[in-house]
């Protein structure tokens, strides 16, 4: 039986750093597991869409139907990816068994610090700005299985293991 753990948040939140951990530590355990981050499936399934809100939202139904099909068939799935929508998370609990969410939250404030793109500070050479947090309103997740405040005060390794420790990954 697989899972799919999805890890939301917004762009420099900490979720690829946190997602890749937790999926290299969850695949010693179990090999059928498989890692997928919203910037490379962008790439993936062809670089077609953009960033408005209507595009970001088609982009995450994307990665949820993606998400479900994997689990059907077994496979664990480490999903990072913004997708700060209330319907797509509603779709996945509705649709994807085993689903996981956790939401690794971080102030406007430190996102606008650390600024690893370039996007809270208007250093970057995208041509539309449709900053999810700052152009874009994002619908935060009301009731995510896991929060994970993430504004520096642990390590990335810490919070990797808080989250294998919630869902009880290792018990057996």
């Amino acid at each position: 039986m697989g899972f799919v753990y999805w890890i939301t948040g917004l762009s420099g939140a900490g979720k690829t750093t946190i997602g890749k951990m937790f999926y290299h530590q969850l695949k010693q355990a179990y090999p059928n597991t498989v890692f997928l981050d919203g910037d490379i499936m962008r790439e993936v399934f062809g670089g077609d869409l953009g960033y408005t809100e209507s595009e970001r939202r088609k982009c995450a139904m994307r990665y949820s139907r993606l998400c479900d099909m994997l689990q059907s068939q077994e496979l664990n799935v480490v999903c990072c990816t913004i997708s700060m929508f209330d319907e797509v998370r509603r779709w996945n609990r509705e649709h994807i068994e085993n689903y996981k969410e956790i939401y690794i939250k971080v102030s406007i404030e430190t996102l606008q610090k650390r600024d690893q793109k370039g996007l809270y500070s208007g250093n970057t050479d995208e041509k539309e700005k449709n900053v999810m947090g700052l152009h874009i309103a994002f619908e935060e997740p009301k009731d995510s299985d896991l929060v994970i405040e993430n504004n520096g005060d642990t390590t990335p390794k810490e919070q990797v293991y808080k989250i294998a420790e919630y869902f009880r990954i290792f018990d057996n």
